[in-house]
């Protein structure tokens, strides 16, 4: 994990020729070391990033916590060791009809990465977010293109990790911080023959561009990009007839947080016709129209948004159910209601892609059969809800299969805004949802998007990573022949 460097623009302070990282101790505690001089920086980073993005001091405060928690849940998995993936298969010298060499597998980082920061989150996901945790996790050095929505907060957070890298006495190319026109920049970063991979959370058209950018180097690398997604809700009959009028208040509460700039919030609503879709809708037409809307990050991101909205909203078979307030701001989000037949909505792929802001469609079905073919028919999702009573249990068991396929975490009577960091979660989903639906950008299986496996066949003792040593000198958790243990 080859120091630190600011740029204007240009190429990243990267060494070339590869290095071995530290341990996996000293990177924990060089994970602890950025936590902590972020940590310290609190009161000033959150005065920046409310100054810069508008966000609620509130908010930012606790997306603080929620970043130095994910450094230090890094630093946990490091110490823990599992992501090693040690596995050794000893040798079968007197195997018939052929021996068995010794081989013995570890996964390595694969080089420098580059990490885009996010608009809607200036800390979680930017400078010293998840992808960066991550990468430097898996040993990887990082070079962050900084968002244009807030330069000042990048530049204090990376501050915190330049401490910390002299702190710890790293050498130079850890870290570097670009900044610099985001198209031109990003373009030349991803086709630096330095990079190995990139991290990337915004549109899908500049996840695409980046793409196609990794795609056609001379040897291409791993992108994983977070673009775009709806996040469908399901509400089954049950639950309607049940508790419609909680359900609105819950919906339209989660649909405008953050004015609706979350690549959570649930952007689409799937029921059945009927007296209890009725009340649902009469209750979140009434809390929409009440709220007072709320000023989005950028007047970039705000005129994308409505313009987006009002596509949707002038659709023929679109209905046009409530309007809230509109701030008077240069970047202003009222919040939408629209609803549309299933029919129409199948046919008009244009009314399935994603309004970035707190606009939502809710999607009239014959019955549960035609909710499963519209569920079927959608791009990928980061999130799939359903929301049920105990009567639509067997119906809901039905859909999880095609739940499951289509989004990276399903959830059941709750709200997918809020991303719990954690051992288990996963925020990914296939295809435009992410790149690589394979992979999560939150939680600590996200340093497997950095590593590679290795196989090493009859090594001399001597020559063996420590992780694969004869006596298992570091206690790791492997795999022996087959049989998992610390052995």
């Amino acid at each position: 994990m080859p120091g630190t460097s600011t740029a204007p623009a240009g190429s990243p302070r990267t060494p070339s020729t590869p290095t071995a990282p530290p341990p996996p101790e000293e990177r924990a505690r060089f994970l602890e070391c950025v936590a902590d001089k972020l940590t310290a920086l609190t009161d000033h980073v959150v005065e920046r990033a409310h100054l810069e993005s508008g966000l609620p001091v509130p908010r930012l405060t606790g997306e603080v916590g929620r970043t130095t928690g994910q450094l230090r849940l890094f630093a946990a998995e490091l110490r823990e060791g599992t992501w090693q993936g040690a596995r050794i298969d000893p040798a079968l010298p007197d195997r018939t009809p052929q021996p068995r060499p010794d081989i013995r597998q570890r996964r390595i980082p694969l080089g420098p990465v580059a990490v885009f920061g996010a608009s809607n989150f200036p800390l979680a996901f930017s400078v010293l977010g998840g992808d960066t945790a991550s990468a430097l996790a898996a040993g990887c050095p990082v070079v962050v293109k900084a968002h244009d929505a807030h330069l000042g907060t990048s530049e204090l957070t990376a501050g915190a990790l330049r401490s910390a890298v002299r702190e710890c006495g790293l050498p130079e190319g850890v870290f570097s911080l670009l900044i610099g026109d985001g198209p031109t920049l990003g373009t030349r970063l991803v086709a630096d023959p330095r990079i190995r991979a990139v991290g990337f959370t915004g549109s899908r058209a500049a996840g695409l561009a980046l793409m196609r950018t990794a795609a056609e180097r001379g040897v291409p690398i791993p992108v994983y990009a977070e673009m775009s997604s709806v996040n469908p809700v399901v509400l089954m009959p049950g639950a309607l007839n049940e508790r419609a009028r909680d359900l609105a208040e819950g919906f339209v509460g989660s649909l405008t947080l953050g004015a609706g700039q979350f690549c959570t919030n649930p952007g689409l609503v799937l029921a059945v016709d009927g007296p209890g879709l009725d009340t649902f809708l009469a209750a979140a037409a009434g809390a929409v129209e009440g709220h007072a809307g709320a000023t989005m990050l950028t007047p970039g991101i705000a005129a994308s948004y409505r313009t987006r909205a009002e596509a949707v909203g002038a659709h023929h078979a679109v209905t046009r159910l409530a309007h809230g307030g509109s701030p008077d701001s240069a970047s202003p989000c009222q919040a939408r209601l629209l609803a549309v037949g299933a029919d129409d909505f199948a046919a008009e792929p244009a009314l399935q892609q994603e309004m970035f802001g707190a606009a939502a469609l809710v999607v009239r079905c014959r019955d549960l059969g035609q909710v499963a073919d519209v569920l079927r028919a959608l791009e990928g999702q980061l999130t799939a809800t359903v929301h049920t009573a105990e009567r639509d249990l067997d119906a809901a068991h039905a859909l999880l299969p095609v739940l499951e396929r289509g989004a990276g975490r399903v959830l059941f009577n709750g709200w997918p805004t809020g991303v719990e960091v954690g051992h288990a979660m996963v925020h990914g989903g296939p295809f435009p949802a992410t790149s690589d639906g394979r992979s999560t950008s939150v939680g600590s299986l996200a340093i497997e998007r950095y590593l590679r496996p290795v196989a090493y066949q009859d090594l001399p003792a001597e020559l063996l990573p420590r992780p694969l040593a004869d006596g298992n000198p570091e206690g790791l958790w492997r795999r022996v022949d087959g049989v998992p243990g610390r052995h």
